[in-house]
C-alpha cells in the first residue's frame, strides 16, 4: 500500500462545516445562533443604561437650571441631557466588549467600577438639577471621573477598542465637572 497518496480527512475538507478564528469547526447554523446571542446580549447591554437613564431624567426633572441665569457656554438642558444619554450609550457598549472578551472574569475590578460608574451618572442628575445640591453633585461628579479612568485603563486592557470609546465620556465628564462647579458658584 502506498502511504504517499493516503490523505488525512480533516473537519475543515466538509463542506457543511466552517472554521471560526479558534480553529472551531461549526456548522453555519450554530454560528447563526451564536452570532443571535451576540446580538441580544449587546442590544441588553446598550439599551439598559440608556433606559435607566431615560427613567432617571424623566423622574429629576425641573425648571430650575432653564431658569438660573448662566453664562452663554452652558449647554441647553436637552443638550445635557442627550450628551448623558451619548455617554451611557458609549459605556454599555465598551463594557459589552470587554464582557465578550471575558474582560470581567479575567480582572475582577471591571464590573464593581463599570457599575459604580453607572450609579454615579444615574444619581448625578437628580442630586444636582432634581435637589438642587451642586455641591453634592461635584462630589459624584468627581467620583465618577475617577470610577471612569479606572474603567479606561481597566477596559483599555482587555479591549483597545473599548478603552478608546471611554476617552469621550471622559472628556464629558471633566466637562460635567466644570459646568457644575460653576453651578456652586451661581
Amino acid at each position: 500500500m502506498d502511504s504517499q497518496n493516503l490523505k488525512q480527512r480533516r473537519v475543515a475538507d466538509d463542506p457543511n462545516t466552517t472554521m471560526n478564528k479558534n480553529n472551531y469547526a461549526g456548522k453555519p447554523e450554530m454560528r447563526m445562533k451564536m452570532a443571535k446571542r451576540g446580538l441580544r446580549s449587546l442590544a441588553i447591554a446598550v439599551s439598559l443604561p440608556v433606559a435607566l437613564h431615560l427613567i432617571t431624567i424623566y423622574l429629576a426633572s425641573t425648571d430650575s437650571y432653564r431658569t438660573a441665569s448662566k453664562p452663554f457656554w452652558f449647554p441647553p438642558m436637552w443638550g445635557l441631557r442627550l450628551t448623558c444619554l451619548a455617554s451611557s450609550f458609549l459605556m454599555g457598549l465598551s463594557a459589552w466588549l470587554v464582557w465578550a472578551e471575558g474582560g470581567f472574569h479575567k480582572n475582577p475590578m471591571a464590573l464593581p467600577l463599570y457599575l459604580s460608574q453607572l450609579v454615579l451618572s444615574l444619581a448625578w442628575d437628580p442630586i444636582v438639577f432634581g435637589a438642587g445640591a451642586p455641591w453634592v453633585g461635584l462630589v459624584v461628579c468627581m467620583g465618577m471621573f475617577g470610577a471612569l479612568v479606572g474603567c479606561s485603563k481597566v477596559f483599555q486592557d482587555v479591549n483597545a477598542t473599548a478603552g478608546y470609546l471611554m476617552k469621550p465620556c471622559l472628556a464629558w465628564v471633566a466637562f460635567l465637572a466644570v459646568v457644575n462647579l460653576k453651578l456652586v458658584y451661581l
